[in-house]
């Protein structure tokens, strides 16, 4: 196993994330490695970790509420016909090395373990940091899951268990709570209530300082809902499992990818539009 700590992501010489590697993460919070703080070039903070209103964001990474069952997320877990349940179905994502280690990146192997030592799925993650100008740069994310039980699995959301709007769980964004509810919008919708669960080519969040501008990194990416909060705190992220269960056959992979402007200031639709232009110029989609 890997032995090294934490890491530092930088565009040039500006620090602009740091990867917690082996955070100290308690069981019912689903550990995980995350990315916290991120930050904008000018040093703005673009993320959250285990805030008051939920314990179990944790800034930048992978989180899925069930995985057979097993929570990747953390908190309760939703069950049918009983709601939001403490239950000790909690997994963890373990660190399992580092093939490339660079200060603009990462190339990371994590196994996605139960809590009785099971290894359900084998994670290959990919994480770069690309500067796109004075006042922006680009965090690239992707993910690839491997199926490693030798049985099919599937992933499932509050939502696909009856829990209506809740369809959380993939790549997932925690971004600071601020007086104002973040602006939220894509190139034709405007709100939480009209984005979320559509399906766009990006979605921007807009605080008081800053903007992020999540964008789809491949076409398989593009058709997941993405998955709002503004209002009651402000939370991003691409959907796995939005109206049914998502399936995966034994030995099978799936692969999704993120990209995610960070920008000083706030932005409008065509400043967000060019931003993802650029970044998906830069990181060469």
């Amino acid at each position: 196993m890997d032995v090294l700590g934490d890491l530092d992501l930088r565009c040039g010489e500006l620090k602009v994330a740091r990867y917690r590697t082996y955070p100290e993460v308690p069981k019912r919070l689903s550990p995980r490695p995350y990315l916290h703080p991120v930050r904008t070039l000018a040093g703005t903070l673009v993320t959250e970790e285990r805030p008051e209103d939920h314990l179990h964001h944790l800034g930048v990474g992978v989180a899925i509420p069930d995985v057979e069952g097993h929570n990747f997320w953390g908190g309760t877990t939703y069950v049918p016909g009983r709601g939001p349940t403490e239950l000790d179905n909690h997994g963890t994502q373990v660190h399992t090395g580092y093939s490339l280690r660079d200060e603009d990146g990462f190339v990371e192997e994590l196994d996605w373990t139960t809590g009785g030592g099971q290894v359900l799925l084998r994670e290959h993650r990919t994480v770069a940091a690309v500067q796109l100008g004075s006042g922006a740069w680009v965090l690239d994310f992707t993910f690839s899951l491997l199926n490693a039980t030798g049985s099919p699995l599937s992933f499932g959301s509050p939502q696909t268990n009856g829990r209506s709007g809740a369809a959380y769980g993939g790549f997932f964004w925690r971004a600071p709570k601020e007086a104002i509810a973040p602006r939220v919008f894509t190139a034709q919708a405007e709100g939480e209530v009209e984005v979320h669960g559509t399906r766009a080519d990006w979605v921007a969040f807009t605080g008081s300082a800053w903007s992020l501008i999540f964008a789809a990194g491949t076409d398989r990416t593009r058709k997941d809902p993405w998955f709002v909060r503004a209002a009651g705190y402000p939370g991003v992220g691409s959907s796995l499992a939005f109206d049914e269960r998502l399936p995966l056959g034994a030995g099978k992979t799936l692969v999704r990818r993120i990209l995610t402007v960070v920008a000083d200031g706030s932005v409008d639709k065509d400043a967000a539009a060019e931003l993802v232009h650029e970044a998906t110029e830069a990181v060469g989609r």
